[in-house]
């Protein structure tokens, strides 16, 4: 059957041949091409991409490495923080390095962990997705201790008033913020940049976003954040494609000898590369779900989605870009994350501290933890909570897996 005769999204029916045109896998001969270009653009001059009829693609040595050779330094094609995660971690939103300072990042933790306001996330539902595709799988928001400390204290850290022993030997890029809104940080004006005009300037709620539409890109942040926030990262896939599709666009040559769909096809180039089934279909059946209500499980997933992509039709819709917000194509979307997709994973620098102070000599430790303790008390056993998050990688997600 005709998935689109189905489909409660209207795209699905009036767009099917360009949809159609989006999902089918690339040839192989521009796909290796493609792959070929990127590896010597990234001077990646000891791995190949092979093809197989049998397995799919992958990537392959063609050189021998010594042990400790680095073989891959990768690019992050899309990726984002775990929504519940960004209470523990404050990490550049473009390429997640933590930002701040060692006093920022552990007065920012126990201020949130303070005044609870993970209360109301740890309990939130998360509907069944694979493990990197919902933020409940995130080593989690704060949880509660009773080492409280005052407010003043922590406000302190924060600001940069209140300095700990040793954190120099540690030191973090300054924050950079979002030339519009205050909810994204950067560890440079590079990557601020970067990320404006590669995802972040369509999904922005800063004041110079109209009303109506920062209205509409909370609440399908609030959606994605109370759901499954790997909505969140097929929304940053969208925006990839639409924003490299008005950059193309503006190229004059290009505006005047290729049809817009020529145009579209050309900016979804890197996400045609991911090998992708819808997501109701491909998710695992979890534990608790009975083979008999299957069908129903699958339903409420696509029914999921749908409410998601109507949310974001309402925040960033373009008519141009239309077959991209078709149910369709965002199922493959959030499907190819389910397929391909990477844990990201970046250790805390507040873990390198305490683990230095510990490595003290006597002397030094205990003068040293008559100032840190009390703080190390507080953020307990969990002290040590990463940045995590959801990504792919331009060549590491292609291996099957």
């Amino acid at each position: 059957m005709d998935p689109s005769s189905t489909s409660p999204c209207e795209l699905d029916r009036e767009f099917a041949p360009q949809i159609a045109q989006l999902l089918a896998a690339p040839p192989l001969q521009s796909a290796q091409e493609y792959y070929d270009r990127l590896i010597q653009s990234g001077k990646h001059d000891g791995i190949r991409v092979n093809f197989s009829s049998k397995h799919g693609k992958g990537v392959c040595a063609n050189k021998e490495f010594a042990e400790g050779d680095l073989i891959l330094k990768d690019r992050i094609l899309v990726g984002a923080q775990h929504s519940l995660n960004k209470i523990d971690c404050t990490v550049c939103s473009y390429c997640f390095r933590f930002v701040g300072s060692i006093e920022f990042q552990i007065g920012r933790r126990l201020y949130w962990q303070s005044i609870g306001s993970n209360s109301d996330c740890t309990n939130r539902r998360h509907y069944h997705g694979s493990d990197a595709g919902s933020s409940a799988s995130s080593s989690g928001a704060t949880k509660e201790n009773s080492n409280t400390l005052p407010e003043e204290a922590l406000r302190s850290l924060i600001n940069g008033n209140l300095s700990l022993p040793f954190t120099d030997h540690f030191g973090l890029p300054r924050v950079v913020a979002c030339r519009g809104c205050e909810e994204e940080r950067y560890c440079s004006q590079s990557c601020a940049d970067s990320d404006w005009e590669t995802y972040h300037s369509l999904l922005c709620t800063g004041s110079k976003t109209d009303p109506s539409r920062r209205s509409a890109i909370h609440k399908f942040v609030e959606h994605a954040n109370g759901t499954n926030d790997i909505f969140l990262v097929a929304a940053k896939a969208i925006t990839l494609t639409v924003l490299r599709y008005n950059k193309l666009k503006r190229q004059p040559q290009k505006n005047t000898d290729e049809s817009n769909f020529s145009l579209l096809m050309e900016a979804w180039k890197p996400l045609s590369m991911g090998f992708k089934k819808r997501w109701w279909d491909s998710v695992a059946l979890p534990d608790d779900v009975d083979f008999c209500d299957e069908d129903s499980f699958r339903q409420q997933i696509r029914d999921l989605a749908y409410t998601s992509l109507q949310l974001l039709k309402d925040a960033i819709f373009e008519s141009e870009c239309a077959p991209l917000f078709s149910l369709e194509v965002y199922g493959h979307i959030i499907g190819m994350f389910e397929l391909n997709n990477l844990g990201l994973v970046v250790a805390s620098p507040v873990e390198d501290y305490f683990i230095h102070i510990d490595d003290l000599p006597d002397d030094e430790k205990e003068e040293a933890e008559k100032v840190t303790r009390p703080f190390l008390d507080a953020l307990g056993e969990d002290y040590a909570v990463p940045c995590e998050g959801m990504c792919s990688f331009f060549l590491s997600s292609c291996p099957p897996h």
